[in-house]
């Protein structure tokens, strides 16, 4: 019903993907697969929504008015992950990297540790020291192509460093891990015994893999909640990152009050107009476009998977059981970091996310996004293999 085999031309639309290389310093005719939006224009329903608002002409100062939007939003929550959510747990922000930071100096004193998970999304690690706060950090494990969790390191950085904020990334950003429940449940039962608050960014929970299943962290235990503030958003699933809208869940009405606080604080008290009708749309009719979507990354992986195997078989895929990126490790080929991304950006005509931006554990690895029509995938899989060849056997 839906095709996403079509590639749109997405230069000159003041597009940071497409647009702005030239003014990073790269080739401004890279063939991006970096940052985590999608090639894919947005449901047909969200589109129909959006230019039913523009006719009608007059954009001022907007909230949900009526039930509409959080009934979408709930319906969603309850049929997908059954999450039963409350009107007054609702806080909308411009986008859940704001709401991070809007928790941060929320609920800890500048000087305190903020507890991560590296290799993670770099923005974490930004976040806590630009806003005067120390990052802690409890590493992940990678073995035998899979990534766990050191609970004993987890539970002794949270003593050592009286951690008073956990940033808890589920699906785990770039490695592609679904935490099982019994991990959650054993991460909520340290962030308890040590009164520590937890900030879950869910923003990738509609991208599973099949057999997998995200379990929300706040909804585990009526406990957990009480402690959690849930980070989630439209604009990963539906590709609506620039109408800036996010959904914070928070049940704890003290957490709730000194979140809601801040982001007042900041002066962004009310939402984006279009951000408000495009969610709205896309939790309310965007299921069935989503499914089919959710099977075109399945079959782009597979080619990936596919390609790596019988063309570059020194890149191993770490197999995701989340999210649209991919989590490359480029170790085998016997280059440095640096090395690595001068073949990538300058011989390939590549730009992916470096592993390193991740901090520790990042090294050798690169970041790839896939959501973008088969095509464009095929061809920066042909020149990734054309950057590679030729390499010594390390």
């Amino acid at each position: 019903m839906y095709s996403f085999a079509t590639a749109v031309n997405r230069k000159n639309t003041d597009s940071i993907k497409y647009d702005f290389a030239g003014r990073m310093g790269y080739p401004a005719d890279i063939l991006p697969l970096w940052v985590a939006d999608m090639d894919f224009p947005s449901p047909p329903e969200v589109l129909g929504a959006l230019e039913t608002r523009v006719r009608h002409g007059i954009f001022g100062y907007s909230d949900d008015a009526g039930p509409e939007y959080f009934g979408a939003l709930s319906a969603w929550y309850r049929e997908r992950f059954g999450w039963e959510l409350s009107p007054e747990w609702l806080v909308k922000t411009p986008g859940v990297v704001f709401a991070v930071s809007a928790a941060i100096r929320a609920l800890t004193r500048e000087g305190a540790s903020v507890l991560i998970q590296p290799p993670v999304y770099y923005p974490f690690a930004r976040l806590i020291s630009e806003n005067g706060r120390k990052p802690a950090v409890n590493p992940l494990v990678y073995k035998d192509g899979r990534y766990s969790i050191d609970f004993s390191d987890f539970e002794e950085k949270i003593r050592q460093n009286r951690v008073k904020l956990f940033i808890l990334c589920s699906p785990h950003n770039p490695v592609g891990r679904v935490w099982r429940q019994e991990e959650l449940a054993a991460m909520g039962e340290i962030c308890l015994k040590y009164n520590v608050p937890v900030v879950s960014d869910e923003i990738h929970a509609d991208f599973v893999s099949p057999g997998r299943r995200h379990r929300v962290f706040a909804s585990l235990r009526p406990e957990f909640s009480d402690l959690t503030v849930t980070c989630t958003a439209p604009t990963k699933t539906f590709n609506l990152a620039g109408l800036q809208i996010s959904n914070i869940l928070i049940s704890n009405g003290e957490l709730r009050d000194r979140f809601r606080h801040e982001v007042e604080r900041t002066g962004c008290g009310l939402p984006n107009a279009m951000g408000l009708v495009a969610c709205r749309a896309a939790y309310a009719h965007g299921g069935p476009w989503l499914e089919e979507l959710k099977a075109y990354l399945l079959s782009n992986l597979s080619f990936v998977r596919q390609f790596l195997s019988e063309r570059l078989p020194r890149v191993r895929l770490v197999e995701p059981e989340g999210t649209y990126l991919i989590w490359l490790d480029c170790r085998e080929l016997g280059l440095s970091d640096c090395e690595l991304k001068e073949r990538i950006l300058y011989k390939a005509g590549l730009w992916l996310d470096d592993g390193p931006m991740f901090g520790p554990g990042g090294a050798g690895f690169q970041r790839m996004n896939i959501a973008c029509p088969r095509a464009v995938l095929k061809e920066a899989m042909e020149r990734l293999a054309g950057a590679f060849s030729g390499l010594p056997e390390s």
